[in-house]
């Protein structure tokens, strides 16, 4: 806890004298690979492969964009969770996340007009081993977990998405 505590000191000074330097921009980049079902996605210091899902034509050997936007809500609710479980003393002894999301392919493949593009629901599940933590303690480690969790709280309350095409001619 003291070692979480004394690496976001610093960060939490600077953003109270200067709240400019807390907002930052986030980028994912595509590129295509051979072939119309896959592509690489640059995300932060990494690159993944992803493909269409089976369902779509997809040869089933990576993940699908919908895999990776459950994949994002996984990893940050885990580490948010982990990180509020250590700022407010929960002691876990395990914590694993798990994300469904139920969506009809019929829309994504345009075969049924009514059929929604997109999850139609998405479910979060935390699997919590802390048998030292009171009710009291595991409440308020779900409801700052919950709060502060950025891809959830932005799948909740989703921000404005704009969209730009530029075509080779006009960059």
């Amino acid at each position: 806890m003291s070692e979480l505590r004394e690496i976001q000191h610093p960060i939490k000074e600077r953003y109270r004298s200067d709240p400019e330097s807390s907002r930052i921009t986030l980028t994912a980049r595509g590129s295509e690979l051979a072939g119309p079902m896959a592509c690489s996605v640059e995300v932060g210091q990494a690159i993944a492969r992803a493909e269409a899902h089976v369902g779509v034509g997809g040869a089933g050997t990576a993940a699908c964009s919908g895999d990776m936007l459950l994949g994002a809500l996984a990893a940050c609710a885990q580490i948010t969770c982990q990180m509020v479980a250590a700022a407010i003393g929960v002691p876990l002894r395990r914590v694993e996340t798990v994300v469904e999301g139920d969506l009809d392919l019929a829309g994504t493949l345009g075969v049924a007009k009514e059929a929604s593009v997109g999850f139609e629901r998405i479910r979060l599940r935390v699997e919590l081993d802390a048998p030292e933590a009171d009710d009291e303690a595991l409440a308020a480690l779900r409801k700052l977990t919950e709060r502060y969790c950025v891809v959830m709280q932005t799948l909740t309350d989703a921000p404005p998405l704009t969209s730009e095409w530029v075509t080779a001619a006009s960059a």
